[in-house]
């Protein structure tokens, strides 16, 4: 494909900015460590190849189109985020988790790799985002329009997670950072709930794409 280059670099100006699952990514791994934040960003990366197949089946248009459906999933991101935020904000401000100190049951580790899946599936601008901006790179005249929606697909989910990944390296290093200053990690945790609220608030004041 001649725009994949182009189709990156839009991607990673996308990951770059600050959304719900960077500040998921981050808050899991300076309170909880590496290992927690890479079981949320598969669940995130999950939810992207969901949005991508549920795009090429064309329930985005459904989304964009039909109000109540639009309103539905919304509702849910919204109220997702806004608990998200408030159970980070009550949660105690406990010293940064070191891999592999304690044994942790696996149940864990899929709590956290759910609350990745939940907090990008719940968001219905991520799957509009999917339909909006893979079919502009879509060469029709190139012929196997469906290989090339899966590479994209796979694209944006590959890229996805390099910027969790990259996330996940940089929360721990906060953490690790925060282990001595409780101030800090008073702050650390008010700012990611007030932001994942603010968030879900953002979400519930944006019009419905025409």
């Amino acid at each position: 494909m001649a725009n994949l280059e182009l189709f990156i670099g839009a991607l990673v100006v996308a990951y770059l900015v600050p959304g719900p699952d960077m500040i998921l990514v981050l808050q899991i791994s300076s309170t909880q460590g590496r290992r927690f934040a890479l079981a949320t960003a598969i669940g995130l990366g999950v939810a992207r190849a969901a949005h991508v197949a549920l795009a090429a089946l064309g329930l985005a248009v459904l989304l964009q189109n039909v109000g109540w459906a639009f309103e539905v999933v919304r509702a849910i991101g919204v109220a997702y985020l806004v608990w998200l935020g408030i159970r980070i904000a009550r949660a105690p401000s406990l010293v940064p988790t070191v891999d592999g100190a304690l044994a942790i049951p696996r149940r864990a580790y899929h709590a956290a790799a759910w609350r990745g899946l939940l907090t990008n599936i719940s968001n219905p601008k991520a799957l509009l985002f999917c339909s909006v901006l893979m079919p502009q790179f879509i060469e029709t005249g190139a012929g196997d329009v469906a290989g090339q929606f899966l590479l994209l697909g796979v694209v944006l989910v590959l890229v996805g997670l390099v910027f969790d990944v990259f996330y996940a390296m940089v929360g721990a290093a906060l953490g690790y950072w925060m282990a001595r200053r409780p101030r800090m990690q008073l702050m650390q945790r008010w700012t990611f709930a007030t932001l994942l609220i603010g968030f879900g608030l953002r979400l519930a004041l944006i019009g419905r794409p025409q």
